[in-house]
């Protein structure tokens, strides 16, 4: 009786890990939450035409989650140049997932070199697009005299928008 006692220990061990693994595995396809064109265009809009108020010609561009551009507004006297600089203010929010000019000043340390990563501009004037608490896209302005004002732009479409990002499903 007590040598049939451990293999029974054994197979009931056996059998817990066989089941209870998939329990804890990663999933093959997972669900991720990402900017909308529409929910997209209208924050780039609202970017634009808060800066406007100021007398400020400004670009706007929003991406998603994996870095697509999902709109770019530019206002018709703001310099081509701004498309790209705003687009890579947005991409290093979603390399950061916090705004851009909390990245640079968080990151003094790796600052110079990430502004030589293809695609990254640790330069103020980039926000994070959250919904629901997840980070869904990233919003970047360039254009206005100073980063700071691109970032009021950029929060001010953001909080024009509130109530479609706390209720988004």
């Amino acid at each position: 009786m007590t040598s049939q006692r451990p293999r029974r220990t054994a197979a009931l061990l056996l059998a817990i890990f066989i089941f209870a693994v998939p329990a804890f595995a990663a999933p093959d396809v997972i669900t991720q939450r990402s900017v909308g064109m529409e929910l997209a265009r209208d924050l780039a809009q609202a970017s634009v035409d808060a800066c406007r108020a100021d007398g400020w010609q400004v670009t706007a561009v929003v991406v998603n989650r994996a870095c697509d551009i999902q709109a770019v507004l530019r206002d018709s006297l703001a310099s081509r140049y701004t498309i790209q600089i705003a687009q890579e203010k947005a991409e290093s929010v979603i390399l950061s997932g916090a705004a851009s000019a909390d990245f640079r000043r968080n990151r003094q340390d790796i600052r110079m070199e990430m502004n030589h990563v293809r695609g990254i501009l640790m330069l103020e004037g980039g926000v994070p697009i959250r919904a629901g608490g997840a980070l869904i896209g990233a919003l970047g302005v360039s254009g206005a005299p100073g980063g700071e004002k691109d970032e009021r732009c950029a929060l001010a479409a953001l909080e024009k928008l509130r109530e479609r990002l706390e209720f988004a499903d």
